[in-house]
């Protein structure tokens, strides 16, 4: 990635954390955190990486919701970051949050089973 993109994807981040729980009235969308804005080099797409607190069900209301949402999105991040072309929006659930979590129980467990206390 170069350093334009890193620079647009951090004030992306930022405005898009702004825009998801300020300006977005939608009740599907949980109690979400953008945890990452990957852009391509020509600045024609961005992923926008988040998780939601919550299950399954919460998980893809927020994903149908955000889907909904996006032009609206997308056209707030124009007005709020100049560039030529906004980027396409790509929302995708963090894995490695719950993938963090998930050695850390199992860690836990080993560290537990191995206590002889």
């Amino acid at each position: 990635m170069t350093m334009r993109s890193n620079r647009v994807a951090e004030q992306m981040k930022k405005e898009l954390t702004d825009i998801l729980s300020r300006k977005v009235k939608d009740p599907r969308i949980g109690f979400l955190t953008v945890t990452d804005v990957e852009v391509t080099g020509d600045l024609q797409q961005a992923t926008v990486y988040i998780t939601v607190l919550g299950g399954e069900e919460e998980r893809d209301g927020t994903l149908k919701a955000l889907a909904k949402a996006k032009g609206f999105i997308r056209s707030e991040l124009g007005q709020r970051i100049r560039l030529r072309k906004t980027p396409e929006l790509m929302f995708e659930f963090d894995e490695s949050v719950a993938y963090g979590n998930r050695i850390d129980s199992l860690l836990r467990e080993i560290s537990d089973s191995n206590d002889p206390s």
